[in-house]
C-alpha cells in the first residue's frame, strides 16, 4: 500500500507528489497522457524543429514560487531565461509601455503624470516580496502569515476591483498595462480582488522577471518528475483514471483534476455542482520566418507582449467573452515570443510565437482572423512571416487537457467569492467529503499558473493527515 497516490501530472500534481516524497512518504503518480506536464508541456505543433508550448509559456509565478524555489530543480535541467524586458504593451500610435525589472523604467514608460503614482503603489511591497508572496500564495490558513502587516496592506490595496485601484492613474498607458495584467486570469476588470492579481504580476516582474524555460515549459515538468523519481516516487503515464477502483490501495489520494472530474471519479454526486468555470480561450501557435515585425521598439526585446489598444478595449473584450457570450471583435491578447531569448526553440533564423484571445466557454468558432487583424495593427506585415499555424479553440483545449473545462485554462472562474474561496466556501479547500481524498489543482488556492503552490498547500494537508493516522 502506498502512503499517497496522486492523479494528474500537471505542475500541481507533480509538486504535491514531490513534497510528500521529500518527507518520506511512498508516492505513486498516475497521468492520463503519454507524458507528464499538464499546462507545462512542449511539443512540435506546427513544423519539425519548432518547439511550442501548448499552454503556459512565460512564468512570472514559476520563478517566484516559494514551492519551486525550495526544490533543486536546476539540478534536473531547469534553466530560466530572461529577455531585456519581461513584458511590453504596444499602442496603435507606435509607442509602448513596459513592465521592466526596474520600477523606475516601468514608471517612466507610463508618462510623467503617472510615474510617481506607480512607484508609490509598488515600492512599499518590494522589500517584503519574498515574505508577501509566500503569505499570499499560502492562503487560506495553510501557514500562519510571516508578515501580517504587509499582507493586510496588500489586501487593502488589492481586494477591491482593479478599476478602483487604477483611479490613481491619470493617463491611459498605466491603466491599459494594469488592465492587461488583470486579464491574464480572464477576470472582468470590475471583479473582486482583481487589483491584487494585477499587483502580483507587476511585483513578480520587478522581483525576478517573467522568464521562459530553456527548451520550453516541458523543462519545468521534467525537472519535477526527475526529482520525484530520485526521491523514490513512481510515475505511470498513459493511465486514465475513471474511478477509484482503477488506483492501487493508498492511505491518501490527491487529485490534480477539475472539481467536476473528481466528483465523477470519487462518486461525490453533486458536491461541486455550484463550482463555476470561466470563459475559454482561442490559442494560435505560429512558426515564423523571422521576428514579429512590431512597430514599437520595446516589444522586440520582450518575451511577453500584451495586445490591447486601451483599457476600454480590454474591458470590452473581457465582458464579451465572460458576460455577453460572444467572441470579441478586437480580442485582448497575451502573446509570448520565446525565441527572443531561446534559439533552441526553432531552426536558425526562425521563431516560434504564441497568442491567445478570450472567447465564451465552449465556443466553437474560429478566432484566427480577428487575432491576426489585431496583430497587424501593432506589427504590420505579421501575416507575411507566418510559415505555419496550429489553432486550438475551447473544444480542442479541453481534449488536450481535461482540466480546461470549456476551454477555461484557469480551471474555474475568477468571479465573486470564488476568486478567493475555491472550489468550495471553506477554510480547508484541499479536503473533500472523503477524509482520504484531497484536491490540489488550479481550482484550489492560490489558483491558476505554473507555480505548484496549490500542490504544495494540498500536500501539507495530506501529510498532516497521514502523520495523525500513522
Amino acid at each position: 500500500m502506498f502512503d499517497a497516490v496522486v492523479v494528474g501530472a500537471g505542475p500541481n500534481g507533480l509538486t504535491a507528489a514531490v513534497e510528500l516524497a521529500r518527507r518520506g512518504f511512498s508516492v505513486a503518480l498516475f497521468e492520463a497522457k503519454e507524458t507528464v506536464g499538464g499546462g507545462a508541456r512542449t511539443e512540435e505543433l506546427t513544423l519539425p524543429g519548432f518547439l511550442h508550448d501548448p499552454c503556459s509559456a512565460a512564468h512570472p509565478l514559476g520563478i517566484n514560487s516559494p514551492a519551486f524555489r525550495a526544490l533543486p530543480l536546476e539540478r534536473y535541467g531547469l534553466e530560466w531565461l530572461h529577455s531585456d524586458l519581461p513584458m511590453a504593451h504596444p499602442f496603435p500610435d507606435g509607442s509602448a509601455a513596459v513592465l521592466a525589472r526596474s520600477v523606475a523604467e516601468t514608471a517612466a514608460s507610463f508618462g510623467p503624470r503617472d510615474a510617481g503614482a506607480y512607484r508609490r503603489l509598488v515600492e512599499p511591497f518590494l522589500p517584503h516580496w519574498d515574505t508577501l508572496v509566500r503569505d499570499f500564495m499560502s492562503l487560506p490558513l495553510t501557514a500562519l502569515p510571516r508578515d501580517p502587516v504587509t499582507l493586510a496592506r496588500f489586501g487593502l490595496a488589492g481586494l477591491p476591483p482593479s478599476t478602483w485601484l487604477t483611479r490613481r492613474f491619470r493617463d491611459e498607458p498605466a491603466k491599459t498595462v494594469f488592465a492587461g495584467l488583470v486579464a491574464h486570469v480572464m477576470a472582468p476588470l470590475s471583479g473582486l480582488a482583481t487589483g491584487a492579481i494585477g499587483l502580483v504580476f507587476a511585483l513578480a516582474a520587478h522581483a525576478r522577471g517573467w522568464p521562459v524555460a530553456r527548451g520550453g515549459s516541458q523543462a519545468i515538468s521534467d525537472a519535477l518528475a526527475g526529482y520525484l523519481k530520485d526521491l523514490g516516487g513512481e510515475i505511470h503515464t498513459d493511465y486514465e483514471v475513471k474511478r477509484l477502483d482503477d488506483l492501487p490501495p493508498a492511505r491518501a489520494y490527491v487529485f490534480d483534476t477539475s472539481p467536476t472530474a473528481l466528483a465523477r471519479i470519487a462518486g461525490f454526486g453533486g458536491y461541486y455542482d455550484n463550482y463555476r468555470y470561466g470563459a475559454g480561450v482561442f490559442k494560435v501557435d505560429y512558426a515564423l520566418d523571422g521576428p514579429v515585425p512590431w512597430t514599437a521598439e520595446e516589444p522586440r526585446s520582450a518575451t511577453t507582449v500584451q495586445i490591447g489598444a486601451d483599457s476600454a478595449e480590454i474591458g470590452a473584450a473581457l465582458r464579451a467573452a465572460s458576460r455577453e457570450n460572444r467572441a470579441p471583435d478586437r480580442p485582448f491578447m497575451i502573446t509570448v515570443q520565446p525565441s527572443v531569448v531561446d534559439p533552441t526553440r526553432a531552426p536558425e533564423g526562425k521563431q516560434v510565437f504564441w497568442a491567445y484571445g478570450h472567447v465564451p466557454s465552449g465556443w466553437t468558432g474560429d478566432l484566427t482572423d480577428p487575432i491576426e487583424r489585431q496583430l497587424e495593427r501593432f506589427a504590420p506585415g505579421f501575416r507575411d512571416r507566418v510559415l505555419a499555424r496550429a489553432t486550438f479553440g475551447p473544444p480542442q483545449l479541453a481534449v488536450r487537457n481535461a482540466n480546461y473545462v470549456g476551454g477555461d485554462i484557469g480551471t474555474g472562474a475568477f468571479s465573486g467569492l470564488q476568486t478567493l474561496l475555491r472550489p468550495k466556501l471553506s477554510l480547508s479547500p484541499y479536503t473533500t467529503p472523503h477524509p482520504a481524498i484531497f484536491i490540489c489543482s488550479s481550482a484550489t488556492p492560490p489558483g491558476p499558473g505554473v507555480h505548484g503552490m496549490s500542490g504544495h498547500n494540498a500536500a501539507k494537508a495530506v501529510w498532516r493527515k497521514l502523520r495523525s493516522t500513522r
